[in-house]
């Protein structure tokens, strides 16, 4: 494809804060030298704790004076589970369970769409891509609403993934990979000062692999890079960029099918999907960041990003069992399933810019005030055509005696659908104050202001409305080592546009809210070691979207769609992270969801009272890693536990527990690393799809071999 490149005027948006003098002189190189991670061979304090994050407040803050539940999922945790995409880190994280590809439950509602890259919106793996990790040094999650700080979205959390940045620290680290499924490939990682003023940070990243599943495949290819200019004493600008290519044979992968119990018609290795089948991305992401001191207590960051990809997809779509008996049944003892080929297009171009001015004010009264604007616009593309049946080409399937190869995409009669793309513009202000009351009692309240135009390109409809989303929480620390606190948040999500052009002629449809009340208490435990945090909390979804149960028909002059559903969604989170000795350190996690429908038969599908999709009652996660340090060497234990789930169509999703291991050594500059996933090669669904189209399989046990060496 030919990504367009972005004007260099956008950039330009920069220019009026690098021109600001600055009043008293803050000597950021030196600040930013402080701040720097060194990588060093041996044991470390707080090994997967990080201190603080800015996640929850859009301004670095101990974790301790947040009124609210975050988790910062670092380097050191990424490398050492061998993560290579965010899917391999949920189980670290209380409270988010899968959903399908990279959609996740969080506290029980699915969000697909609210993912952040250093603050901003636009993810270049939108739209059934899983993202991926070589760039991101960490991962934070922010649970519950975000929409004070961070716009529109659903009310259970969000992720904000922390790219790698350019440093003045020399380091270059070469990686191999080997494993099972003909797993091969290779990264490399270097980054330093190219003069005083001038730092840089280049990387390659290349891996294939086959898969657990029939005629499926997957290569990944990111190129990135980046130039860190310190300007002045004042003054540092970060430019990024970053390529993906992402080629995954045998796909839109969906599930295996299932009885209603859950288990598995057939082996889990199963994939309506032909082997010509594929979905291929490509995407090209610029960054800039640029940080300006005018006092040391008053600054400015303003980050821009720019999105251009696009995504292709031919693959086969289950559509139900065949009668092939002749006995007016069609059930799984026809054992044939009858398919329709979808080949579809999608193009993203997304601008997203957020500018933050942050003022410290030591007296009368302590405060860190924040004040922002942020923009965010897309335009997509998307064209879509389809082949159904043998009526136009696309052979049934057996799924018990697997027939494969019997008729050739070349050869379908394509039927356009007709579909094209939207526009969206999302534009908010907000106003934050971090306010220290006493020594023990801290306050945090904000309030934003959303505007967000909607346009469908193919029917022309176009639907404007804004939103003002309040926060507030209080911290009461009762000791250096244990605060309490409550907070009460909202989320906003604007209603889609195809629902909108149905009820424009009633009026419209109002956003979806939700309202958060979350009391926890935070603790630190062995001199500041260990930190665990135990959070509960209700979320209420008001005016969901549903067809009108008054409705009569069309022309009735009485509203099909209206604002009437409700869904609630309470629980408990436990998190536990920290070192316990010097040489053995933890990650674990509890969560409890109980995530209904409390009024309404919402979205036309669930009854009141029943309970959300993949949504587990129960949820538990382990890691745990012991240095051995007279053999200079590391083991790793991972245990992954999620209760009972049910799909879309009502169908069981099995509990089910999976254990990982690892070892680590290190021999002078290089590590071997050797990680066991699914340790017993447990047989499980991780999360239920449809009826039609089953459950998406676990992987079974895979041996993963890396080694790395750094210069």
């Amino acid at each position: 494809m030919q990504l367009k490149m972005v004007n260099l005027g956008l950039f330009s948006l920069l220019l009026p804060v690098m021109s600001v003098s600055a009043n008293e002189p803050v000597t950021t190189t030196e600040a930013a030298e402080s701040i720097e991670k060194m990588t060093v061979k041996g044991r470390a304090q707080t090994f997967y704790r990080e201190a603080s994050s800015s996640v929850g407040a859009k301004v670095e803050t101990d974790m301790m004076d947040l009124p609210q539940s975050v988790q910062v999922l670092n380097e050191q945790l990424i490398d050492d589970q061998a993560a290579r995409e965010i899917t391999d880190l949920y189980r670290s994280i209380a409270g988010v369970s899968t959903y399908s590809y990279s959609g996740v439950a969080f506290r029980g509602f699915r969000d697909d769409s609210n993912v952040f890259y250093d603050g901003l919106r636009g993810d270049p793996f939108s739209d059934f891509g899983i993202p991926q990790l070589f760039n991101v040094e960490r991962v934070e999650v922010l649970k519950g609403p975000a929409a004070a700080l961070y716009g529109g979205g659903e009310p259970g959390g969000m992720i904000n993934y922390v790219t790698k940045k350019p440093s003045f620290e020399k380091e270059t680290e070469v990686t191999m990979t080997v494993g099972d499924y003909d797993r091969v490939g290779g990264s490399i990682d270097s980054k330093g000062g190219l003069t005083d003023d001038l730092a840089y940070r280049i990387g390659a990243f290349y891996e294939q692999k086959d898969s657990f599943r029939n005629n499926a495949d997957a290569k990944n290819t990111e190129l990135a890079g980046g130039l860190l200019f310190q300007l002045d004493d004042n003054t540092a600008l970060t430019t990024m960029v970053d390529y993906i290519k992402q080629d995954l044979g045998g796909s839109r992968l969906r599930g295996v099918p299932v009885d209603d119990e859950g288990n598995f018609l057939v082996d889990p290795s199963y994939n309506a999907n032909e082997a010509s089948d594929y979905q291929d991305l490509e995407a090209l992401v610029l960054q800039a960041q640029l940080e300006h001191f005018f006092t040391d207590n008053f600054s400015v960051e303003t980050k821009v990003r720019y999105v251009d990809n696009e995504r292709v997809q031919g693959y086969h779509e289950s559509q139900g069992w065949v009668d092939v008996n002749g006995d007016g049944e069609a059930n799984v003892d026809d054992e044939t399933i009858k398919r329709e080929y979808r080949k579809q297009y999608r193009a993203n171009q997304e601008v997203s810019l957020t500018s933050d001015f942050v003022y410290r004010i030591a007296n009368p009264i302590e405060q860190t005030v924040l004040f922002g604007v942020d923009y965010h616009h897309v335009d997509s593309e998307y064209d879509y055509w389809r082949a159904r049946y043998e009526a136009d080409g696309v052979a049934n399937l057996n799924i018990f005696d697997l027939n494969y190869g019997q008729s050739n995409p070349a050869d379908y009669l394509l039927t356009d659908q007709n579909r094209d793309g939207e526009k969206t513009e999302r534009t908010g202000l907000y106003a934050q104050d971090q306010i220290s009351l006493t020594d023990n009692w801290l306050l945090l309240v904000g309030l934003r202001y959303d505007h967000f135009n909607d346009f469908d390109k193919e029917s022309g409809f176009e639907f404007s409305d804004d939103h003002v989303s309040p926060r507030a929480g209080v911290v009461y620390k009762y000791s250096p080592d244990t605060s309490f606190y409550v907070n009460y948040s909202e989320s906003f999500n604007p209603t889609s546009i195809g629902d909108q052009e149905d009820a424009d002629a009633d009026g419209g449809l109002d956003p979806e809210i939700g309202e958060q009340v979350e009391v926890g208490v935070k603790n630190q435990w062995l001199d500041g070691s260990i930190m665990t945090t135990l959070a509960a909390y209700q979320i209420i979804k008001k005016d969901v979207a549903m067809t009108n149960p008054e409705d009569t028909g069309i022309d009735d002059g009485i509203a099909a769609l209206v604002n009437l559903g409700e869904v609630e969604s309470k629980g408990v989170e436990f998190t536990l992270v920290g070192d316990i000795t010097a040489d053995w350190t933890i990650m674990a996690n509890y969560a409890y969801n109980d995530a209904r429908v409390t009024q309404g038969d919402v979205g036309d599908t669930y009854a009141d009272g029943s309970k959300f999709v993949n949504a587990p009652r129960h949820q538990a996660g382990l890691w745990t890693r012991y240095d051995i340090d007279s053999l200079q060497s590391a083991i790793a234990f991972g245990a992954d536990y999620v209760s009972e789930q049910v799909s879309a169509d009502d169908q069981i999703v099995k509990p089910f527990t999976v254990f990982d291991m690892s070892w680590t050594t290190t021999w002078q500059q290089t590590q071997f690393q050797l990680n066991v996933k699914n340790l017993f090669d447990k047989e499980y669904a991780i999360s239920g799809f449809s009826e039609r189209n089953g459950h998406f399989p676990g992987s079974p046990r895979e041996v993963v071999l890396q080694v790395s060496h750094q210069f």
